[in-house]
C-alpha cells in the first residue's frame, strides 16, 4: 500500500508544481501586458493633447474674426438700411478679398432674418447669398448672446465646417444681423491622417463628425433620443448624412478617459486602446484609437521570470524538507549511535559527535537537480570518504577519522557557497545601490559561474589580482558586467584552437583598473565606436541581441566608473575603471 501511494504522490506534486509555474507565468504574462498597454495609454494621452492643442489653435486663430468684421462701418451701414444691388457687389468681393487674406473657408453676412445677403463664395454656384439661415443654431446664439458658434454640413454647399458668428449692432444697440466665418478642417485631417492612429471627434451628442480615417464620419457612440433627432432634423446639422451606430464594447479600463475596447468598425472587429479628451471650450470630444502593441520579449521575460521564481521557491521548500526529513533521521541514528558508545570511553563519545556533525554535512549533499553536473563529482569523493570514515570508526580509529572528515567539510562547503551564490546572482538588485566591497572577489564569484564553461573549453586563464581592491557599488550588477565580457570573450574565442583569457586589476592612481583581455582576434575598427550602442551585435542573428554591453556600460556609469574597449595584441580588451573607496585608504584599513 505505502509503495503503491509513493508513485501517487510523486505525480500529485508534479502536478501541482507544473500548475503553480503555468500559473505563475500566466498571471505574470497578464500583469506585463496591462503594463504595457497602461504604458502606451499614457503616450497615447500626452500624443492626444498634442492634437487637442492643434485643433484648438486653429479655431482659436479664427474665433476673433467675425467679431472683428462686426465693427465694419460699411458692413453695419448695409445693415441698416435698404440694400442696393451696387452695395451688394461690393460687400461680396470685399468679403472676397477678407477671406482670400484670412485664409478661411468662407465668409457670409446675414441680416436680422438670418438671410445671406453677402459671402465670399458670391461666385460659385454653391453662393450663400440668398439663402436663409435662420434656422441654424449659431443665427439664434448670436440674435440672444451676441455670438454664435454651431459644427455643421452646409445645407447649400454640403462641405461640413464649423461656424462662428457675431452679432452686427447699430449705434443704439439695435441687432443688424450676424457676421458668419466657416472652417473647415480637410487639412487638419490630412495632417492627422499621416500617422498610424485613428483620430475623431465627437460632438455632446456623440456623433463623429471629424475623422482621419475613411468609414468613421457620422457614427454614433451613444444611442439618439427623440428629442436628439427632432433637434438634428430642425437645425439640418448633419444634412442628408445617414448616421450609423458605431458597435464598440469596453474589455478593459485604466481611468474614466482610457480603456481597452473591441469595435466594430471600418476595418473590422479589432480591439483599440481608446483614449478619449473632452474639450469644454467647444463642448466635443477627442478620441484616439491606437491598436495595442505588447512587446512580445517583455511579456514572455515576465511569465519565464515568474515560473523561475515559483519554481525556485517549490526546490527551496522541497530542500529544507529534505533537511528536516534528514534531521530526523540523524537524530535516530545519533540516539543509535550514542546507545552503542556508552559502554566505550569518553573519546568515543567525542568521536561519536564528530560521526553526527559529519552526517550533518553530508545532508547538504542533496542539492536541486539543476546542480548535479556541477556536484556530481564531490559527491562521488564524499561517498569514498565517509566509506573510509566508518571502517576507522570501526576499528577506533578516531584520530584518523576525525583526519577523514577535513575533506569531506571542504567539498560541502564548497557546493553551498556555489548554490548560495547562484541564488544572490539571481535576485533583482535594487538600482543605486553603493556598498564597500572588493571587486577581486566580484571577479572570483564571476569565474565561479562560468567555471564550467572555461573548464569544458580548455580555456587558458592567467590572473593578476590585486587584493583587497575596495570600491563602492552593487556586488551583483558589477558581477553582470564581469559575467558579460567574459561570456564575450569566451565568445570570440570559440573557433581558436589555443584559447588564453586574461583578467587583471591593478591600482592606477585613485582608480582600480580591471582589464579582460583574450587572443579572440580583435573587434573590427569600424565597430569599436559602436560596441557599448544598444542592440548593435557582430553575432549572427540568434545568438545575442546586442544589449550586453549596453548594460555593463550603463552599470559601469552608474557606479561612478567607465568601461572601454580597445584592440590589444591579436584580441580584444575590455577596461572597467572604478573609483578606489577613500574610506578603504585610512589609518584602520587592511592592503
Amino acid at each position: 500500500m505505502f509503495e503503491s501511494s509513493r508513485p501517487l504522490r510523486l505525480t500529485l506534486y508534479s502536478l501541482v508544481i507544473v500548475a503553480g509555474a503555468v500559473i505563475a507565468a500566466t498571471l505574470a504574462m497578464r500583469h506585463a501586458e496591462r503594463q504595457a498597454l497602461v504604458e502606451d495609454a499614457a503616450r497615447a494621452n500626452q500624443q492626444l493633447g498634442l492634437y487637442a492643442t492643434s485643433l484648438h489653435t486653429l479655431i482659436e486663430r479664427y474665433r476673433a474674426l467675425p467679431a472683428v468684421l462686426a465693427l465694419d462701418p460699411e458692413l453695419r451701414s448695409a445693415l441698416d438700411g435698404p440694400l442696393t444691388a451696387q452695395q451688394q457687389d461690393l460687400l461680396n468681393r470685399k468679403l472676397e478679398k477678407i477671406n482670400g487674406a484670412a485664409e478661411s473657408s468662407t465668409l457670409e453676412l446675414l441680416d436680422e432674418t438670418g438671410l445671406a445677403v453677402a459671402a465670399s463664395n458670391w461666385r460659385l454656384p454653391s453662393s450663400y447669398v440668398g439663402h436663409n439661415y435662420g434656422f441654424r443654431p449659431y443665427f439664434s446664439q448670436t440674435r440672444t448672446l451676441g455670438s454664435g458658434r454651431f459644427y455643421a454640413v452646409g445645407v447649400t454647399s454640403g462641405i461640413p465646417g464649423y461656424f462662428l458668428s457675431s452679432a452686427v449692432t447699430a449705434d443704439d444697440g439695435r441687432f443688424l444681423g450676424a457676421m458668419v466665418v466657416k472652417l473647415e478642417f480637410p487639412e487638419l485631417e490630412r495632417e492627422w491622417r499621416q500617422g498610424s492612429d485613428t483620430l475623431l471627434v465627437s460632438d455632446a451628442r456623440g456623433v463623429i463628425f471629424i475623422a482621419n480615417q475613411p468609414g468613421w464620419r457620422y457614427r454614433l457612440l451613444k444611442p439618439l433620443n427623440d428629442s436628439d433627432h427632432a433637434e438634428l432634423k430642425a437645425t439640418r446639422q448633419y444634412d442628408k448624412q445617414p448616421l450609423k451606430q458605431l458597435d464598440y464594447q469596453p474589455l478593459e479600463s485604466f481611468d474614466d478617459n482610457s480603456h481597452l475596447a473591441r469595435v466594430d468598425g471600418p476595418d473590422g472587429n479589432v480591439d483599440y486602446l481608446w483614449e478619449s479628451l473632452p474639450l469644454a471650450a467647444e463642448d466635443w470630444t477627442l478620441h484616439l484609437l491606437r491598436r495595442p502593441q505588447v512587446p512580445f520579449e517583455d511579456s514572455r521575460t515576465a511569465a519565464l521570470a515568474a515560473a523561475g521564481s515559483w519554481l525556485a521557491l517549490v526546490f527551496l521548500l522541497l530542500f529544507l524538507n529534505q533537511r528536516w526529513r534528514l534531521a530526523k533521521i540523524r537524530q535516530r541514528s545519533r540516539e543509535e549511535l550514542e546507545r552503542l558508545v556508552e559502554e566505550r570511553t569518553r573519546d568515543l563519545r567525542t568521536a561519536q559527535d564528530g560521526l553526527v556533525q559529519s552526517a550533518k554535512l553530508a545532508a547538504l549533499g542533496q542539492m536541486s537537480a539543476a546542480l548535479a553536473h556541477e556536484i556530481n563529482q564531490p559527491l562521488t569523493a564524499q561517498r569514498m570518504q565517509l566509506a573510509t570514515l566508518r571502517l576507522l570508526l570501526d576499528h577506533g580509529r578516531v584520530d584518523d577519522a576525525y583526519k577523514a572528515l577535513k575533506p569531506v567539510d571542504d567539498m560541502l562547503t564548497r557546493m553551498a557557497a556555489l548554490t548560495g551564490h547562484l541564488k544572490t546572482f539571481a535576485r533583482k538588485s535594487p538600482s543605486g545601490l553603493r556598498e564597500r566591497l572588493d571587486l577581486a572577489t566580484v571577479v572570483d564569484q564571476a569565474l565561479q559561474l562560468l567555471e564550467t564553461r572555461l573548464r569544458e573549453e580548455q580555456v587558458s586563464t592567467v590572473l593578476h589580482l590585486t587584493r583587497p581592491a575596495w570600491v563602492r557599488g552593487d556586488s551583483i550588477r558589477l558581477e553582470q558586467v564581469l559575467i558579460n565580457l567574459l561570456r564575450n570573450a569566451l565568445d570570440a574565442m570559440h573557433d581558436k584552437p589555443c584559447k588564453r583569457l586574461e583578467i587583471r586589476l591593478e591600482e592606477d592612481e585613485k582608480l582600480w583598473r580591471l582589464t579582460v583581455s583574450d587572443n579572440g582576434g580583435g573587434i573590427a575598427e569600424e565597430h569599436l565606436a559602436k560596441v557599448f550602442d544598444p542592440f548593435f551585435t557582430t553575432k549572427p542573428v540568434g545568438d545575442g541581441l546586442g544589449i550586453g554591453l549596453a548594460v555593463s556600460f550603463a552599470i559601469a556609469h552608474e557606479s561612478g566608473g567607465r568601461l572601454s574597449a580597445a584592440n590589444q595584441g591579436n584580441g580584444a580588451a575590455f577596461t572597467l575603471t572604478l573609483p578606489i573607496d577613500q574610506e578603504a585608504q585610512g589609518p584602520c584599513s587592511t592592503q
